[in-house]
């Protein structure tokens, strides 16, 4: 496990993703339904940022061609993406979010 401090919990809004840089990885934080949840940022269809785009349902919608992916579980859920993106699992301590790399 390589827990990395991602952001504080108190950053966050329910339905509006927050966009973090660990490292080299392009992450999305979000708060859905009470409960932290982080995916890799970058849409798998084209280069976009995902923490652009919009929340609804469990899902977040890609910016550039509307595709959908499932913040849960990564999968693509509407066309044009067809390949889903990373989810990574995450702990809260305090405020503190870290995220599992």
């Amino acid at each position: 496990m390589a827990l990395v401090f991602a952001a504080n919990l108190s950053e966050l809004v329910e339905d509006e993703p927050l966009p973090v840089k660990l490292g080299e990885e392009h992450i999305a934080l979000y708060l859905l339904d009470g409960e932290v949840r982080a995916t890799h940022n970058v849409c798998t269809h084209q280069f976009a940022l995902l923490s652009d785009g919009y929340t609804e349902d469990g899902c977040i919608e890609c910016p550039l061609h509307q595709g959908k992916f499932d913040i849960r579980t990564g999968a693509a859920v509407c066309a044009p993406v067809t390949q889903p993106i990373r989810v990574y699992p995450v702990h809260v301590e305090g405020d503190a979010i870290m995220v599992d790399l």
